[in-house]
């Protein structure tokens, strides 16, 4: 619900509470004052009296009396009407708001195209978020605790709540359309099952699945997935190498720090950077003198890596360079090739 709408109510149940208050008060004093009722016998005259729950007289009323008890009658209608229907107008309007928020949401997902699809929004899926909007890409939650999708929505996070094994759910955040999706469930089996259905959707869709146990690796890999990490054990790996190179370690970790402007390494596509018409090599291209960046690998078409390519190299059509620098250089890189 917007904030002036909750604003509006807000007022308006104020002013109903205030009003039931004041109208017990004036119920207790006028009992207390002109009936000469104790203090408890007249807040039970004002309760039944506007409840109107039909409950007898502490003690029969004079006419006086019983025109004051018709005007209390008259005035508790009113209010206690109006309090009602503020209520209620509250509790359908926040329905309605909410279901035209989840369109809003929903019609945002229908319009992207070659975005990524989490499955899952606990410890991996946050990070893996986390990382994709500092990069400004695109993606979609799939998560099926409602109490989490609710503490985390926003603007930026699309969520669909519900199952990610079901094939309606996946066709609900675009699978058909997407260009990547990762599934960071925390049981193995249903991270198989999501491969399987999503490979079955699209089949150029590039997967890239979690695994709890070395055992479920193969299994993923057979069911469609790229890609297959194993958290324990890359974190086992990490550890184990701050021991034997900690300075490398530290270097290459700040090499992947988490922000649009702390980005020091990026990866870009040959077609970004000029005209595939004629090919160029590394050094026609002179990253170096144009923006400080330095080229540190190269991955050809067939998906191989080069480690430090020699500058004589060509830049074929459906490579990638990886380019090393410092934020701004990166960010001078990305002005000049327009890369996004």
């Amino acid at each position: 619900m917007s904030n002036s709408l909750i604003r509006v109510f807000r007022s308006k149940i104020n002013i109903a509470i205030i009003l039931l208050i004041l109208l017990l008060f004036i119920g207790i004093v006028g009992f207390k004052l002109m009936t000469n009722y104790s203090w408890i016998d007249s807040f039970y005259m004002t309760v039944i009296t506007i409840t109107t729950v039909g409950f007898g007289e502490v003690r029969p009323l004079d006419e006086e009396s019983k025109v004051f008890t018709i005007f209390l009658i008259l005035t508790s209608v009113i209010i206690v009407g109006y309090a009602l229907k503020v209520i209620t107008e509250y509790i359908l309007s926040k329905n309605d708001i909410e279901e035209i928020k989840q369109k809003k949401m929903q019609k945002k997902i229908d319009d992207l195209t070659n975005h990524i699809i989490i499955c899952g929004y606990g410890r991996n899926g946050k990070q893996a978020a986390k990382k994709l909007f500092a990069h400004n890409k695109p993606f979609v939650v799939i998560e099926k605790n409602k109490d989490v999708v609710e503490r985390n929505q926003s603007d930026e996070v699309l969520f669909v709540q519900g199952n990610a094994n079901e094939d309606d759910i996946l066709e609900i955040a675009g699978v058909n359309r997407a260009d990547c999706l990762i599934s960071a469930l925390p049981n193995d089996a249903d991270n198989v099952f999501v491969v399987l259905s999503a490979r079955q959707k699209n089949g150029t869709i590039r997967i890239i699945s979690r695994a709890s146990h070395e055992s479920t690796f193969d299994k993923l890999k057979l069911a469609g997935a790229n890609n297959v990490i194993l958290p324990d054990k890359i974190g086992g790996d990490h550890m184990a190498s701050l021991v034997v190179v900690p300075d490398l370690v530290e270097f290459i970790d700040n090499l992947t720090i988490v922000g649009g402007d702390n980005i020091n390494i990026e990866e870009i596509s040959v077609e970004k950077l000029y005209d595939i018409s004629e090919l160029k090599t590394i050094r026609e291209l002179d990253f170096r003198k144009k923006t400080g960046c330095t080229v540190i690998g190269y991955k050809n078409p067939q998906g191989e890596y080069l480690v430090n390519p020699d500058s004589n190299l060509e830049l074929t059509p459906n490579s990638k360079v990886i380019v090393l620098g410092r934020p701004e250089q990166i960010q001078m890189l990305n002005s000049i090739y327009n890369i996004e």
